[in-house]
């Protein structure tokens, strides 16, 4: 699993790489600004997630984070936003932008590893059906099943607390509809341990905790299969 690692900073990258490191099985590629990743990444690389600093001279985070979540072959990447920063106005801009994550300086191994472990290839295999199946199930390429992901992605960020009010408001059946298409999608995808998770969950009254706690397998399993087809396709 390739984990790209960009900041301008050479003490701040190689601590954050030393951590990345004792999460195991991992191929670190580091950049030194957000330019430099932009050249790589433009040059083909496609690792499984990208950890990127905020404030960096010729392209800044912010500015790295536009053009990857604007890219056909790259959007679905996980984007982890490195700052020391908690002002209202980045967290917006970056959210904004599609950022899936933030990690705050100085770093902490424990969250570190909570941004690989869904990435994991063990974590993968129980869940997902593998990508070229995929692929060939559906008669499409990688880069179209990418954004078929990257579409599904923003379907569950929407779909979670709109459900869970549903859930909330006690219109039961209207949940069970909802889950029911995300089922389909799971199962379209070859998320099949996620479809698994949603068709356990029991007939009736709905624990809305328990809801949550399974779209959020849903969502760990979406990026999963993300970056098992990134390493597919960099290994062709």
């Amino acid at each position: 699993m390739k984990v790209l690692v960009v900041d301008d900073d050479v003490v701040s990258r190689m601590v954050l790489m030393h951590l990345i490191d004792a999460c195991g099985h991992v191929d670190i590629i580091e950049a030194e600004d957000g330019q430099d990743a932009w050249d790589q990444l433009c040059a083909g690389l496609r690792p499984a997630i990208c950890f990127c600093d905020l404030r960096m001279p010729r392209l800044s985070g912010m500015e790295l984070l536009e053009r990857v979540k604007g890219h056909p072959e790259l959007a679905s990447m996980p984007f982890v936003l490195v700052t020391s920063a908690n002002d209202t106005a980045t967290v917006d801009q970056a959210t904004g932008l599609g950022v899936n994550g933030y990690l705050v300086k100085p770093f902490q191994h424990d969250q570190v590893r909570s941004f690989l472990a869904p990435l994991t290839p063990a974590h993968h295999d129980m869940e997902c059906e593998t990508p070229q199946a995929t692929m060939h199930r559906l008669g499409i390429n990688g880069e179209r099943l990418l954004v078929y992901l990257g579409g599904f992605q923003t379907q569950l960020a929407l779909a979670a607390p709109e459900i869970d009010a549903i859930i909330a408001s006690g219109d039961i059946d209207a949940a069970r509809l909802r889950l029911d298409r995300l089922h389909a999608g799971c199962l379209t995808l070859g998320l099949n341990g996620a479809a698994e998770g949603l068709r356990a969950l029991p007939d009736g009254a709905m624990d809305r905790a328990q809801v949550q706690a399974v779209l959020a397998d849903i969502v760990r399993a979406a990026t999963c299969q993300v970056a098992a087809i990134n390493e597919f396709q960099s290994r062709q």
